[in-house]
């Protein structure tokens, strides 16, 4: 089902994602459990966006972070203890990073929490903005946000092999690779779940 042209997509990707199980953790890495430092992310869907359908808000991370400078990423980060969940937390993110109010967010719901190789769980959130809402990057966290069609993550030929080597071994991962935004990473592996979630492609 093409969830970004059906007339009822919202009812139908929350009803999905309700019946997913979001307490199963996608595990490729070998990290104990006790070790994972909590995260969260928001997986932005902009309807409208000039007409094109649904399409994905992602960002490319400073330049100057120290740690995954310049890489593709959905707006995220660490639980605070003052979160009261990963919603609260990648809603706060969201609004830190892209100055995305979180009122304007219609949370549609969760997916399984990712287990990173450098020691993080994340969980993400999925949520629909409006057209109209203005965008304002923080320079400090981000150099760029853009746009990706729905329709392209929804295209498993677009899923392409990647290999990764960390700590002596070597991880047979995926990438998505979009015009000169070359997609890796958690957030290759959640846009591959998302798609799992959201097709008819068990």
């Amino acid at each position: 089902m093409g969830l970004d042209t059906a007339a009822g997509f919202r009812q139908e990707l929350a009803t999905r994602l309700a019946r997913h199980d979001a307490s199963r953790p996608v595990a490729p890495f070998d990290s104990p459990a006790e070790s994972l430092r909590p995260a969260a992310v928001l997986l932005p869907l902009m309807a409208g966006n000039g007409g094109e359908g649904l399409q994905v808000m992602l960002t490319r991370r400073s330049s100057e972070l120290r740690a995954h400078a310049g890489q593709i990423s959905f707006p995220g980060g660490r639980i605070d203890k003052a979160d009261t969940g990963p919603v609260a937390a990648a809603l706060r993110e969201a609004e830190e990073e892209v100055g995305l109010p979180p009122q304007t967010v219609e949370v549609l719901g969760r997916m399984r929490p990712y287990q990173t190789g450098t020691g993080y769980l994340i969980h993400p959130v999925v949520g629909l903005i409006e057209e109209t809402v203005r965008l304002r990057r923080n320079p400090a966290e981000v150099d760029e946000i853009f746009f990706v069609p729905l329709a392209f993550f929804l295209n498993p030929d677009n899923h392409r092999p990647h290999t990764w080597e960390h700590q002596g071994r070597t991880y047979h991962l995926y990438a998505m690779p979009y015009r000169d935004y070359y997609i890796w990473g958690a957030t290759a592996a959640i846009l591959r779940d998302f798609y799992h979630v959201v097709s008819d492609d068990p």
